[in-house]
């Protein structure tokens, strides 16, 4: 890579450390050598990292990486936190959260849905504030399991409600992509708390809300 291209690469490392508050003295040489290290599996996959349009994938993929995994940055319950006197002992539901995730096994994506149901004790949180939430704990390395317990967990601490529950649907592209290659499976984790973990009319009743 000519000179004039390191500059440019180190001017864009600055103004993504800025952006995500990274050390830039600390974290310079490990970002190098995490690009150094995408050079060689592109070539290791059997092409040419220095070939135009390849030249620049190493910072790209660190930038990407850096995006997906924004959740490391920030405590997703403090998102709950805003929260609101309601006399209201009913249940709440918002469901078709959209969320996208990495893998920790094999960091390839997996995405789909979240449906989160609540009843108050006292107090509600705003609905786009649960789907903040539910962001900042599928922007990280995860397996669905405990993406499905961590959502469970802060509604739990943070509003302290009569009960819980949260159903994630997602797609796996470490296994529909690769491995046993199953395009059309999808897999469906829960988790409760409180009112819903002894009550079946309960857990009936929110998955009616969810059309299942």
């Amino acid at each position: 890579m000519k000179l004039a291209d390191n500059q440019i690469i180190n001017q864009k490392l600055h103004e993504l450390f800025e952006k995500y508050s990274i050390d830039k003295d600390e974290k310079k040489l490990q970002s190098q050598n995490y690009m150094d290290a995408v050079k060689d599996l592109i070539a290791l996959c059997g092409d040419d990292p220095n070939r135009q349009g390849l030249e620049e994938t190493p910072f790209r993929v660190l930038k990407a990486h850096l995006e997906y995994t924004e959740g490391y940055r920030e405590d997703p319950r403090e998102h709950l936190r805003k929260f609101f006197d309601v006399d209201h002992n009913e249940l709440v539901v918002v469901k078709d959260i959209e969320f996208y995730s990495l893998c920790e096994h094999h960091f390839a994506p997996f995405f789909g849905v979240a449906h989160v149901g609540y009843i108050p004790n006292g107090k509600i949180t705003g609905l786009s504030k649960i789907g903040r939430m539910v962001d900042g704990y599928a922007k990280r390395f995860q397996v669905q399991e405990r993406l499905t317990n961590q959502i469970a967990s802060a509604m739990d601490e943070v509003l302290t409600p009569l009960g819980v529950m949260v159903v994630v649907e997602g797609k796996h592209m470490c296994m529909c992509g690769r491995g046993i290659k199953k395009k059309d499976s999808t897999t469906t984790t829960t988790a409760s708390k409180g009112l819903f973990t002894d009550n079946p009319e309960l857990r009936k009743e929110f998955l009616s809300l969810l059309d299942r």
